[in-house]
């Protein structure tokens, strides 16, 4: 049965698959199905581009709900298109070919999906299941000694905090006030989300939101106190109505050590103790593990090492996962050490120096000071005794569990075999939980990409490009992030953009930054480590303190010690480089970084690789449109008069607007230029086309009138000449409209005008009593034909008039099947009597740009002359 409905229509345009993919996301979120999002929305991009893109179609969109799931529709009106078929004789559509993509998702992401043809549509529909999520159980865990139990503080608190279905919070306990030192008054009728630190990795666990919504739900997360500090605590969530129907979710909150008070027991039931082998003592290990929840890998790993170490009575413990080829180690979980300095750090698996021989075999190092580097995450922790054994699957290497004690000896081959025995219980839950987040990330990755490849594409600024890049990264990839750029194979890198989650610390960084020499543009593909910003900030920290405590240099330090020592923490992690390579050179760097002693996970940074590819092909880009927008825009100022001469008597004003993103060279130009004494030679054209070709004839026009013209040739002759020259171009003329004409200012206030128009829009006279008329006759154009037999006619202006020469662009400005012509034109004139050449032409072109809604789709020059009707002296 369907239990809800959403759809909506696209139209053809590229900009539609954004908007699309916006539009399932937010249905599917408000439906609180976020653990479908990330296929739902890639699924609905690649239909969608290939309705609206390749079909050349609208799309219309139907999500529609039932009880079992999520199914969505994407019909296009192109229903003879192929499909591509999986059959043995036919090769499968190329994962870079741009068709075709879509329907093997669906396949491999999809439950169910299909294709339905009518008359006039094609629909291609996908369903996609929702995850169950069990409600909980009830059990209950067999008795155990005192020394087995969990430990809690003397006065355990459990925070009661209850959420409004808008996500505010309405109740909060006294528990809660003690917990985090807010008074409830404080935090009534505020979101949880100003307080809660939730955990952020892309396309892994679920947001804070999505999580207020579930019948229930359980885990780990932070709380902000009132002191600013981050609270670690352990949570369960229960959503509840009251009599009213109205909806609530239950928190109960407990410290992060203190888990077990609210951690829900094995989902399976205990063993029955008659199946115990006699005389066989309860593994606390076996007892607490039992069979974890398959999605929450973070909790199993950290219940694991907890367990692990209560059992062999250990001071410390920790699980390393390795990666896919099993030639690294990256630390997931520990207790009893530093964990947020060692989260994600990697070690080599036995290869090199500071080599993790251990690794493959159980192994028991009575004393680490004798053999220094033997398992080095122990190194600087002062634990002195660790036995580890290995995680296996199907006989490869998956992870190392090992646990420390800061004694000597404390450990023998019987623990070794313990903890080994607990290992290969787990090992198998342990890599599917693994592969289960490998692939929600890789999801959410794909779907992170499909959104960064289109928001980069939607803009060709560079400043903007750059900007981008940093906030695509921040906070979702890395703590920080900073983009250098390379002009040129000559050019030193320069810092172009920096961004931190925290506002407050970008000025430090930057400053930071500038100090430190950049990295070395290294065309090598993937992410290298780069320590010196890090190694930076832990000096200008340094001295920055002991400049406080007077023990080094007098003067006085540029920022105070909490300002430096901020800065060093946010730049303390782990900081890489990956280069931004597009056409083969390397354009710049982009740099991401970690707070204090944090590292990068490896996913994370083959996230980031594939995003900084991406991104560098934008930059690129970004850069040589600049580079062509400058030419053009540097060529057509070249291609029209530096500036107007003054005429006495005459006043004159021109409008220039150029059509077209990135002002495209070789449309229309003007030129008002003197002749001789009292004499000025003016012109407006339009050149066929535009490019260089245009361009081209665009300069011979402008040059050779002024030229000519200063010879003594007379209007004729001059545009005769000037056709010649054009024809002699061959392949590249062009056609050209030409208005010209030669004007001589009188003494008693009129001016005398000599035009010939040639092909152009005709000259328009506005006399003072309003009437507008033709100031000049049609003539054939230049360069079309070799003989032209041209002829100038006089025109006078009188005190008050005005004489109007526009190019095509004002004439044929279109809204639909309208035009504004010249009869348009003409009755704009009339309303302009009286009015100086500068409101003349500002009034023509408002009327120009009011005809229709649409951006001008060719240039326009307006060119005005008025003869005042009062003369001075």
């Amino acid at each position: 049965m369907i239990t809800a409905r959403a759809a909506a229509t696209f139209e053809p345009v590229g900009r539609s698959v954004a908007t699309a993919r916006a539009f399932v996301r937010d249905t599917l979120q408000g439906w609180g199905c976020a653990d479908i999002v990330d296929d739902a929305v890639v699924l609905t991009s690649e239909l969608v581009t290939n309705a609206v893109v390749h079909a050349g179609t609208a799309a219309d969109v139907l999500c529609l709900r039932d009880d079992g799931g999520v199914r969505i529709s994407v019909a296009d009106r192109y229903p003879e298109r192929e499909i591509p078929l999986q059959n043995a004789g036919q090769v499968l559509v190329h994962p870079d070919r741009e068709g075709g993509r879509g329907l093997l998702l669906c396949g491999a992401l999809a439950s169910r999906w299909g294709v339905e043809y009518t008359a006039a549509q094609k629909h291609v529909w996908f369903q996609l299941e929702l995850p169950e999520r069990p409600a909980g159980t009830r059990s209950a865990g067999p008795a155990l000694p005192v020394d087995a139990l969990p430990v809690t503080d003397a006065r355990v608190r459990v925070a009661v905090i209850q959420i409004d279905r808008g996500g505010c919070i309405s109740f909060w306990n006294e528990d809660a006030q003690n917990l985090f030192a807010y008074d409830p008054e404080q935090v009534i009728g505020k979101p949880l989300t100003d307080f809660a630190a939730w955990p952020h990795t892309p396309g892994t666990g679920t947001g804070i939101a999505e999580a207020l919504q579930l019948s229930r739900w359980e885990g780990s997360y932070g709380i902000r106190g009132a002191d600013g500090r981050v609270v670690p605590v352990y949570a369960s969530h229960l959503r509840v109505r009251d009599a009213d129907g109205e909806a609530s979710t239950v928190c109960l909150l407990v410290r992060d050590h203190e888990r077990a008070i609210l951690q829900s027991p094995q989902r399976t039931p205990a063993p029955d103790a008659a199946s115990q082998p006699e005389g066989r003592p309860s593994d606390p290990f076996e007892v607490f593990i039992g069979s974890p929840a398959p999605d929450d890998l973070d909790g199993l790993l950290q219940r694991t090492v907890e367990r692990a170490r209560d059992m062999l009575d250990g001071d410390a413990a920790y699980l390393l996962l390795a990666t896919d080829d099993e030639t690294e180690l990256e630390v997931r979980a520990s207790t009893g050490l530093p964990s947020a300095r060692q989260r994600f750090a990697r070690v080599p698996v036995e290869a090199g120096s500071g080599r993790y021989g251990s690794a493959r075999m159980p192994a028991v190092h009575e004393d680490l000071t004798a053999v220094p580097g033997a398992v080095p995450l122990l190194s600087g922790t002062g634990m002195r005794s660790v036995v580890t054994v290995p995680l296996k699957v199907e006989g490869r290497l998956t992870g190392s569990l090992g646990v420390a004690a800061e004694g000597p000896a404390r450990y023998t081959n019987e623990e070794a075999l313990r903890l080994q025995f607990a290992a290969d219980r787990i090992a198998l839950a342990v890599e599917r939980a693994r592969l289960t987040e490998l692939e929600k990330l890789r999801r959410g990755s794909l779907s992170f990409l499909v959104e960064a490849s289109d928001l980069l594409a939607g803009t060709l600024d560079r400043d903007q490009t750059l900007a981008l890049m940093a906030q695509m990264t921040v906070p979702t990839l890395a703590t920080w992030c900073a983009v250098y750029t390379v002009a040129d194979q000559t050019s030193e890198p320069e810092l172009s953009y920096v961004l931190h989650e925290d506002e407050d610390r970008i000025d430090g960084l930057k400053t930071l930054l500038m100090k430190v020499d950049p990295p070395e543009p290294v065309p090598t593909p993937g992410a290298r480590v780069w320590t010196a910003p890090s190694d930076a900030a832990q000096d200008a920290a340094l001295r920055t303190s002991m400049r406080s405590l007077g023990l080094g240099n007098s003067a006085r330090p540029s920022s105070g010690p909490g300002a430096t020592l901020a800065t060093a923490a946010a730049v303390g992690g782990e900081t890489v480089v990956l280069p931004l390579v597009a056409r083969n050179r390397v354009i710049g760097m982009l740099t991401l970084g970690k707070p204090t002693e944090e590292h990068f996970r490896q996913e994370i940074l083959e996230l980031a690789e594939d995003l900084s590819r991406r991104a560098a092909l934008a930059l690129d880009n970004s850069r040589l449109y600049s580079e062509r927008t400058a030419i053009s825009q540097s060529l057509q100022r070249s291609l029209l008069p530096p500036e107007l001469p003054d005429i006495a008597g005459v006043e004159v004003e021109v409008i220039y607007r150029a059509a077209g993103e990135g002002n495209e060279v070789g449309g229309d130009f003007y030129d008002l230029f003197p002749i001789r004494d009292g004499a000025y030679g003016f012109a407006i054209g339009d050149v066929c086309g535009t490019g260089p070709e245009a361009a081209a004839v665009t300069g011979l026009a402008r040059h050779a009138l002024r030229l000519l013209a200063r010879e003594g040739f007379g209007g004729p002759a001059v545009l005769e000449r000037l056709n010649a020259a054009i024809l002699d171009e061959g392949a590249r003329s062009r056609f050209l409209t030409l208005l010209y004409g030669e004007l001589w200012p009188q003494d008693d206030g009129s001016a005398v005008l000599k035009v010939v128009c040639a092909g152009h829009p005709l000259p328009l006279r506005l006399r003072q009593d309003g009437t507008v008329e033709p100031a000049a006759e049609p003539q054939p154009l230049l360069g079309v034909m070799d003989d032209l037999e041209l002829y100038e006619q006089t025109v006078t202006l009188d005190p008050g008039d005005v004489l109007l020469c526009v190019t095509d662009g004002v004439t044929e400005r279109r809204e639909g099947t309208r035009m504004l012509g010249d009869d348009g034109l003409t009755d704009v004139l009339t309303t302009c009597t009286g009015l100086t050449a500068g409101a003349v032409a500002a009034r023509v072109l408002r009327a120009v740009e009011r005809f229709a809604a649409e951006p001008a789709s060719d240039d326009m020059a307006i060119l005005a002359m008025r003869v005042p009707e009062f003369q001075a002296g």
